[in-house]
């Protein structure tokens, strides 16, 4: 037809992306690992920064620029290498005790990635629908609170007891965080804020409790409730005095659950679709606010059970700390495992190292444990830019847009 214009041509098109740097070809795994190894290295400027021996070669660094140099290797490799025997396998253990206590560093690192993984997989489903649930701390503590009170306050045979104060532990976070989604669904409320607020309530909710007849601990000037009963606790796996407990178990289920609810269920595809695009989802028939209800129900649940393993497998007693600022850094855990199940049990892995680590380290070389909050900081960061890292190591982005989903809001 006259007067038309040919669309033109696939190659004489212009996108206003950047060129990809040239050398190797990067997946997002390699950018997730690269990612540690550069936030590795600013922690590393950081050591040496706050050394107190490496400040003062600094003074005579022109003099004697190779004082200051080997001081600042020194108080580095030590602080990395205390990190490294806190968290996989310490060598001054060896010979000393029974052969349990060799593995004593690895099963801290699982205990303490455990709350991790199920507060990531929280996290992260919510993200698959399209929320943020910031609610990890409210949830937990929930979670604790009821199972803490059938731990202490309920007399049950011993495989019984800890099976319905787990289950106390996933009513807890579900109606905790279900209500954060009704008020999404119903009114509109954004889930930032009214989970930001339920944390509050629930963390001075606590607090009240542990004044109260019931909570607390009888003869005790301190805010902390009774013990629970050995009955209700969660099993060892392993012997004394190694601390794993069957926590860690319970994630790795939830982790294989959640797997299968995403990638094989309809209420999944649901989630997801709602996630993607919840216009899209609406004009299919897909009910947009049953979704956000049930998501956040999900997560709330999962929220519990590290609230249950909080309560019922490491402290087993209540106090305005169960909660050990896990909500928070579980956060962290579902952006580097990209909200999909089994990258966020890597990732909780990887956070609880470092969590178990930095006790030794600043113990044995006096570092500040905080340096792990920035190195767990740095690390979310870079793979959230992960242009920033190829143009580092001048690599050349994958076929895959995984590396991509982070700013994308983890739907795919």
């Amino acid at each position: 037809m006259s007067g038309t214009t040919a669309p033109p041509a696939p190659d004489s098109i212009q996108t206003s992306e950047e060129p990809e740097p040239s050398g190797f070809t990067v997946g997002p795994l390699l950018v997730v690992a690269l990612s540690f190894v550069v936030s590795m290295v600013v922690g590393a400027l950081l050591i040496a920064v706050t050394d107190r021996p490496t400040r003062k070669a600094a003074q005579h660094f022109f003099s004697a620029p190779g004082t200051m140099f080997s001081r600042a290797w020194h108080a580095v490799s030590r602080a990395y290498v205390a990190l490294f025997q806190g968290a996989i396998v310490d060598p001054h253990t060896f010979g000393h005790g029974s052969v349990w206590r060799d593995f004593n560093p690895l099963s801290e690192t699982l205990l303490n990635a455990t709350p991790l993984i199920l507060v990531g997989l929280s996290v992260g489903l919510a993200f698959r629908t399209g929320l943020f649930n910031i609610g990890g701390q409210g949830q937990i503590i929930m979670g604790a609170v009821l199972a803490g009170y059938v731990g202490f306050e309920w007399h049950l045979p011993p495989v019984l007891h800890v099976v319905v104060a787990v289950l106390a532990a996933v009513v807890g976070g579900a109606a905790w965080g279900g209500l954060a989604g009704w008020l999404k669904a119903r009114t509109g409320a954004h889930e930032v804020i009214s989970t930001i607020m339920l944390n509050y309530v629930a963390f001075n909710l606590l607090a009240y409790l542990l004044k109260t007849g019931v909570f607390h601990r009888k003869g005790s000037n301190q805010a902390i409730s009774p013990i629970v009963h050995g009955t209700a606790r969660l099993p060892h796996l392993f012997p004394a005095p190694l601390r794993l407990q069957f926590g860690f178990v319970i994630a790795l289920v939830a982790a294989a659950a959640m797997t299968w609810l995403l990638n094989r269920s309809k209420t999944g595809f649901s989630l997801r679709a709602v996630g993607a695009s919840p216009n899209a989802a609406r004009t299919a028939g897909m009910g947009v606010g049953r979704a956000y209800i049930v998501a956040m129900v999900i997560a709330g649940a999962l929220a519990g059970l590290a609230g249950a393993s909080q309560i019922l497998g490491t402290s087993f007693a209540l106090t305005t700390s169960i909660d050990a600022n896990f909500g928070f850094d579980g956060i962290t855990v579902a952006l580097l495992g990209r909200a999909k199940p089994w990258p966020t049990v890597a990732a909780g892995v990887l956070f609880g190292a470092l969590r178990a680590g930095s006790v030794t380290m600043q113990t044995r070389t006096g570092t500040s444990i905080d340096l792990v909050t920035v190195l767990q900081s740095l690390v979310v960061l870079f793979v959230a830019a992960p242009m920033f890292v190829r143009h580092v190591f001048r690599l050349r982005a994958a076929g895959d847009a995984g590396s991509q989903q982070l700013a994308k809001g983890w739907n795919g």
